[in-house]
Order: C-alpha cells, then sequence, then structure tokens
C-alpha cells in the first residue's frame, strides 16, 4: 500500500511540473476534421467508378509488356478516403499485376496522401490533384518515378517516368483507360448490426 502512495505522489508531483502539450488549445472536432476531409476528397470524385482499356510497360531490356488494365476506385468513410484497386490482366486472363491505394487528406498539411500496396512494395507517397487529373510520384534514390494522369471526358490516360538528375526524363509506363460504369465498392457491403 505504501509503494502505491509513492507511486501516485511520484507520478502527480512529476505531471503538475510538465504543461499539457494542448494546454490553452481545444481538442479539434473531429465532425469539422472529418467535412473537411470530405471536402478535400470531393475533388477527386471524377476518378470514382470502373474503369477499363490498355496499359504497356517498357522493360529495361527494352521490350514492351502489355496488360488490360482495370481500375475501380470508390469512396469510404462516408467520403473521408479514396480507394482504388489496380489489376493488370494477361493475353490468358491472368492476373500479371495487382495494386491497392488509399488517397487521404490531412487537414494539418492541407495536403494529399497515398498510401499505396503493390508487388509486394508499400509506400506512402505524395499525391497532388492537378486542373485535369493528379500525380503522384516515387522517389528512388537519385531517380524520381513520376506518374501522371489526365482525365477527361471519361478517359483516364498515366504515363510513367523515369527521371534522373539532369536527364530527359524516360517514359516507361502508359495506360488509357475507359469509364465503364459505376460502382458502389469499397462502401457496399458493411456488416450491419443484426
Amino acid at each position: 500500500m505504501l509503494r502505491y502512495g509513492i507511486a501516485v505522489i511520484g507520478l502527480s508531483l512529476l505531471t503538475a511540473g510538465v504543461p499539457s502539450v494542448a494546454s490553452g488549445q481545444e481538442r479539434p472536432d473531429p465532425a469539422a476534421l472529418a467535412a473537411a476531409q470530405r471536402e478535400a476528397m470531393s475533388k477527386l470524385d471524377f476518378l470514382d467508378g470502373v474503369w477499363r482499356g490498355s496499359a504497356s510497360t517498357r522493360l529495361p531490356s527494352g521490350e514492351k509488356h502489355e496488360l488490360t488494365q482495370t481500375e475501380r476506385v470508390g469512396a469510404f468513410l462516408n467520403g473521408s478516403v479514396k480507394v482504388i484497386e489496380g489489376r493488370g490482366y494477361q493475353d490468358d486472363g491472368s492476373v500479371g499485376f495487382n495494386a491497392l491505394a488509399i488517397i487521404s487528406y490531412d487537414t494539418e498539411t492541407k495536403a494529399y496522401n497515398m498510401r499505396s500496396y503493390a508487388m509486394g512494395h508499400v509506400g506512402d507517397f505524395a499525391f497532388t490533384r492537378t486542373a485535369d487529373g493528379f500525380q503522384w510520384e516515387i522517389p528512388y534514390g537519385p531517380t524520381t518515378i513520376r506518374y501522371t494522369a489526365v482525365v477527361r471526358d471519361g478517359i483516364w490516360s498515366e504515363v510513367g517516368e523515369r527521371i534522373l538528375p539532369d536527364k530527359e526524363p524516360i517514359s516507361f509506363f502508359e495506360m488509357t483507360l475507359t469509364r465503364v460504369g459505376d460502382t458502389a465498392w469499397p462502401a457496399a457491403g458493411a456488416v450491419h448490426p443484426k
């Protein structure tokens, strides 16, 4: 019992001398934060739906690899985040590429972020909304991999480039998709309480 009393007194003295991190600050209203996130994410609603088309990658050997590419994009958490799944199909129908991305908006930094999972890799990347699409980059040592998408009139065109210091960008990826419909994914199918 004595140890407990000493521990409580010690903890009280320790915390009394340390100012609260939030001293003089109100805790942000979660509803206001979520509303700000939804507002920012609504600027990406042009991506929502199901997309299909062609994609090609130029391998380091120079060989061109082609796939039928699909993307499905939808809102989650009441519109606070955007979820994207991409699948690239080989000629035989097998999946040759599969990726998942979650795009969010940070109300403190006023910036978008994309968390990507693809082919065994995971990363967080800056995501920028442009006038007619978006752009995101992967820093890779001295090289930057940059993807630039233009989405207009139901067509999603995207290119990937390798950018080395003091060199012209090298294009290695192209994708052209057509919007083929709506989707309730990923919000549909939630588990109900009863």
